[in-house]
């Protein structure tokens, strides 16, 4: 029982609820990795339940290794066993074991997000679709959706008035017999081959419901349909489930996350036991607030307000800059002060230190502007790792030996390095395959026994079989590391780098050297699921690469200042953290629309952002922002409206704006007065009847768009647009001290500078 003695109250009720199902509410920083991590400690140590028979699912790899190291920090060997995995792992692990039933070869390959994209257009293609009309990432995310509803193509009903919709229908359906004839599965098959397994063969559901007794999910706010389906179909028997999460955290809906899967959990399991976590251990007392006073703003959420022990802590720091570049120079100027020696010879590191934004085009200026004043950064979900050219080569080479039948990777690597085998000699060997119905590679060994091919031709396709066959039979005696080696020498792909000598060149065979590192710790079982005999074998590496996220390639190794998306910052916390881009348009972001479920998970995605700092909190907007080459006026996040002003302290360029409106006492005026902002019929000017005179009809007609002019009160500005005639024209101006004021001309008193 000491375990318990690590743990607050509420956390050890969570922990000593283990019979039956229980639904876990836990705020940011509230210790959900530890509650899950000492509930399996427990499982296994005072109720004695053998660690095979416990199953913990999770999102991410990162997390899921977190999750594993600490059960063995706190168990040993005793914990081995333990299934610890993620969603897409765990079902991979499923059908290597089972998917010949479905009539899969068990050496199937996963493709990534490149290689389903690759895969899509190849079928459009051979449809003869155009791409300018039936965009790919558009039908690629309508296949996404229908499998994360466990939508198949024979079970697919598009609108027959819909166009779009029935050329998916298409296509998806050839897409799908395309994958089988090359005996590959994408990220969504993954799920849905699970789910048609247990369905077709109900002795395999039953053999996972009783190994898996007890069931515990992270981050159940992110599950989508299928995922819910599956956990529920894999505890019906004994309802020992445990989900963790926080539907306040819930960002994820655009890839098909349902945060009503927490939110009737309880109606799902009428037996289900809830606990709410709200101590947060993580920030302090001002950033809660904040956070707590904006979120609460959402309908769609469970009641609950975190607390901290923590310090009070420094007010929220608030910049408005003038534009992009000036954002910028901001967020530089206070990485650099926080960083500097304090008199008490304190220092923050560059590590501490996170710049958040909605969009990656909004990381170039602070890019620029980091490598201006030589601020090591680095840049979390830009190119990923295994993205890279070189990377891809050889991984697809691996994925080739470990399954011929992979077309897409075939036709990779048939050339790399050059070996002059034409397009045209490819369309045709694939025409022919087709024609039979057979994969890429097997129509290449019998079109070398036909006749048709000219004899050059034949002679560099022979090479490459004879190349390929080799190595799938030296890979039974190597592991995975050193079969890669000995296919990069055999091919001469490290030798036609070398021979380029090239800057570009030398970095690729460092990433080539960096693969073999991750091979090696890979087999020393550092980062192994202990999945029994396949646990070094080429697929299982294979798996491992191709279900990793953004998250999973963070590390906070090196001196860095961390920049990524607010998608990316959830489960990463950082002493220090900047929000850039606080404007309408940008968060909430314009593409969401105005349903309440859009404008409620903007929210959330801020709210994510603001709970990752622990001790500083530093927001900006820009008054305007380019947007493909032209400088636009924005108006402020109307979340900014909905943080509590006591906590807010105006940067440099706002202070004589902070004391204007402080002699008011309307803190929010200092953002905006406008209908569209305030979202409520606010008045057309904040200081209306001050002396102005009334213009004549001629001169209201005589302002402009672009037109520079002066306010009494507000100084010099530039007017953004105008509307209406005579007395009830009105105009928004860009100030440069108060930024955006939308104003009723005739009491204006405005001065014509132009």
């Amino acid at each position: 029982m000491s375990l318990l003695n690590d743990l607050n109250p509420v956390q050890q009720r969570a922990v000593l609820e283990t019979e039956g199902p229980l639904l876990v509410f836990a705020g940011a920083g509230s210790g959900k990795t530890r509650v899950l991590t000492y509930r399996i400690a427990y499982l296994i140590q005072e109720k004695r339940v053998p660690a095979s028979c416990i199953f913990a699912v999770t999102f991410t790899n990162k997390a899921a290794d977190e999750m594993r190291e600490r059960v063995e920090r706190l168990l040993g060997a005793s914990a081995r066993g333990v299934w610890i995995s993620t969603f897409h792992s765990a079902c991979a692990r499923i059908l290597r074991q089972h998917i010949d039933r479905l009539g899969f070869q068990r050496n199937f390959v996963i493709y990534d997000e490149q290689d389903q994209e690759r895969h899509l257009k190849a079928v459009m293609r051979e449809l003869d679709l155009d791409p300018r009309i039936f965009h790919p990432r558009a039908v690629q995310s309508k296949i996404d959706q229908l499998k994360n509803e466990g939508v198949t193509p024979e079970e697919y009903l598009p609108d027959p008035y819909n166009i779009f919709q029935k050329r998916v229908a298409l296509i998806y359906e050839r897409y799908q017999e395309e994958l089988r004839r090359n005996n590959a599965l994408d990220f969504g098959d993954l799920l849905i081959l699970v789910k048609i397994l247990f369905r077709r063969f109900p002795e395999i559901l039953r053999l996972y419901q009783e190994g898996c007794r007890y069931v515990m999910v992270d981050e159940f706010q992110d599950t989508n349909l299928i995922q819910y389906h599956l956990i529920q179909q894999m505890v019906k028997r004994h309802q020992n489930i445990c989900v963790v999460g926080d539907d306040d955290q819930s960002i994820y809906r655009w890839r098909g996350a349902e945060v009503g899967n927490i939110l009737n959990f309880e109606n799902d399991f009428p037996r289900a036991k809830v606990i709410t976590l709200e101590q947060n251990y993580r920030s302090t007392q001002n950033i809660l607030r904040a956070a707590n006073h904006m979120v609460c703003r959402n309908r769609s959420r469970k009641e609950k307000v975190l607390w901290t022990e923590n310090r009070k802590g420094e007010p929220i720091t608030l910049y408005a800059a003038e534009d992009e570049a000036d954002e910028a120079r901001f967020v530089v100027r206070k990485i650099i002060e926080q960083c500097q020696p304090s008199s008490r010879g304190a220092k923050r590191t560059y590590r501490d230190v996170a710049v958040f934004y909605r969009i990656n085009a909004q990381s170039r200026a602070i890019e620029e502007e980091m490598i201006k004043n030589q601020i090591p950064y680095t840049i979390v979900g830009g190119l990923k790792f295994y993205e890279r050219k070189e990377i891809k080569d050889v991984l697809a080479y691996l994925k080739l030996i470990a399954n011929p039948s992979d077309g897409l990777s075939l036709k990779r690597v048939i050339n790399v390095p050059p070996r002059g085998i034409g397009e045209k000699t490819i369309e045709k060997i694939e025409a022919f395959s087709r024609e039979r119905a057979i994969p890429l590679y097997e129509g290449m060994k019998q079109a070398l026994k036909e006749d048709w091919l000219s004899h050059g031709v034949r002679e560099k396709l022979e090479e490459f079989v004879h190349l390929v066959e080799g190595l799938r039979e030296e890979r039974k005696g190597l592991s995975v590391s050193q079969l890669t080696l000995t296919l990069l020498a055999k091919t001469g792909y490290l030798d036609r780098l070398k021979g380029e000598g090239t800057e570009q060149a030398l970095t690729r065979m460092e990433n080539i050297d960096e693969l073999i590192n991750v091979m090696t710790e890979f087999e020393r079982g550092g980062e192994v699921e202990k999945t029994g005999p396949q646990e070094s074998s080429v697929e299982a590496f294979l798996d491992k690469v191709s279900l990793v996220t953004d998250i999973d390639l963070y590390e906070d190794k090196g001196n860095r200042v961390s920049l990524m998306t607010l998608h990316c910052a959830k489960g990463l916390e950082f002493p220090l953290v900047f929000i850039v881009g606080m404007e309408e348009g940008l968060l909430p972001h314009y593409r969401r629309g105005d349903e309440i479920e859009d404008l409620e998970e903007e929210r959330r995605l801020c709210y994510v952002g603001i709970t990752r700092a622990k001790e500083r909190l530093f927001l900006s907007r820009a008054e305007t922002r380019s947007t493909f080459g032209v400088g636009r006026a924005n108006l402020p996040s109307r979340f900014l409206d909905e943080l509590p002003p006591e906590l807010i302290q105006l940067e440099e360029r706002q202070e004589e704006t902070e004391s204007l409106f402080s002699q008011r006492g309307e803190w929010s005026d200092h953002f905006q007065q406008s209908e569209e902002f305030r979202w409520s019929s606010a008045a057309e000017d904040p200081f209306p009847g001050d002396g102005g005179r009334v213009l004549s009809p001629e001169e209201f007609i005589s302002l402009r768009t672009g037109m520079r002019v002066r306010h009494p009160k507000f100084g010099e500005g530039r007017v953004l647009s105008v509307e209406g005639m005579d007395k009830e024209q009105k105009a928004t101006i860009l100030f440069g001290a108060v930024g955006r004021k939308r104003l009723k001309v005739c009491y204006a008193n405005l001065e014509i500078l132009e």
